[in-house]
């Protein structure tokens, strides 16, 4: 036992998805296509942003957050997914485990940010159209987005450096297609004890604000919309706020179902699942609701495609 004790892990081996060894090509088929699109879908949105004069306003330059990082979260975790399907390469250094879960966190607190700046800024167009020119200004745009950012990559420092000072001993294996917290807490014969009562603290200091602000600001955007008289004041209202309304659905719902059910209910082979929907398939569904459900972006694709063929 004290041999085991002693035992100093250099190395994690991830599972990724053992329970499907005969799928393992046909997934990374899946899941490069996924990525594929993820890259492609984002991507256009940044483009089209950037091109058209159009689209230079608040609401699209916080999606152009958005789609990066969306892209940047997939980065994190698919590329060594792959990796681990076609070569069977499922080892991670110790640094670079602590690193991917550090750029996972962090960049999942950001989007909670950018969803919250974005419903307010979506609150302020439908509630406070006359002013909304003031309210959202191109400084006080850009302050609100490099101030999530930087309290994004900040805040997960903290459990990032005592995950790390964790004793694992010689437990290596982890259940999951990346460095996430909860399996790795899973592994810790180190009391975590310190390290659950600061996840409780950001959720309660830092996502659980974000939350509030959004559910708030479509309180408040609802109950102006149903306020309108005639029916198509209402459809053009709640069409310039019904993408971003599916999206938080989408990653709200996700992460609640995956990290706030009690604990002896979780299952690390559901929470996979989870995993993926969030941290894969909302990146990818995400340009689609936009493209799909904004007329503004339409028209600029199809202007963009028009370009491209006839000049």
């Amino acid at each position: 036992m004290e041999e085991q004790n002693l035992t100093i892990v250099t190395e994690f081996i991830i599972l990724g998805f053992p329970e499907y060894p005969d799928l393992q090509i046909p997934l990374f088929v899946l899941f490069l296509l996924i990525y594929l699109i993820v890259l492609m879908g984002n991507l256009t949105i940044i483009a089209l942003t950037c091109l058209d004069p159009r689209l230079h306003t608040p609401m699209y330059f916080f999606l152009c957050n958005l789609s990066f990082l969306d892209i940047s979260s997939t980065s994190v975790t698919l590329p060594k997914l792959l990796d681990i399907f076609l070569r069977k390469r499922q080892n991670i250094s110790v640094i670079g485990c602590f690193t991917q879960m550090y750029f996972f966190v962090s960049l999942a607190l950001t989007e909670l940010f950018i969803l919250a700046v974005m419903a307010y800024d979506r609150y302020v167009a439908i509630c406070h159209p006359l002013r909304y020119t003031l309210i959202m200004n191109q400084r006080d745009c850009t302050l609100m987005a490099t101030g999530t950012w930087i309290i994004g990559l900040l805040v997960p420092v903290i459990h990032t450096v005592l995950v790390s000072r964790f004793s694992y001993c010689g437990q290596y294996q982890i259940n999951h297609f990346f460095c996430d917290l909860s399996a790795l807490l899973t592994l810790s014969c180190t009391s975590t004890y310190s390290i659950e009562c600061i996840i409780y603290v950001i959720c309660v200091f830092v996502a659980l604000p974000c939350f509030v602000t959004t559910l708030t600001s479509y309180v408040y955007i609802i109950s102006t919309i149903l306020r309108i008289r005639s029916t198509e004041g209402r459809r053009k209202a709640f069409s310039t706020c019904s993408s971003h309304l599916m999206v938080v659905v989408l990653f709200y719902g996700s992460m609640l179902f995956s990290y706030m059910r009690p604990t002896s209910t979780q299952s690390l082979d559901r929470n996979k699942l989870f995993a993926v929907l969030y941290n894969a398939l909302i990146p990818m569904f995400n340009p689609m609701i936009y493209s799909l459900k904004n007329q503004e972006v339409k028209k600029s694709l199809r202007r963009a495609v028009t370009r491209k063929l006839f000049y």
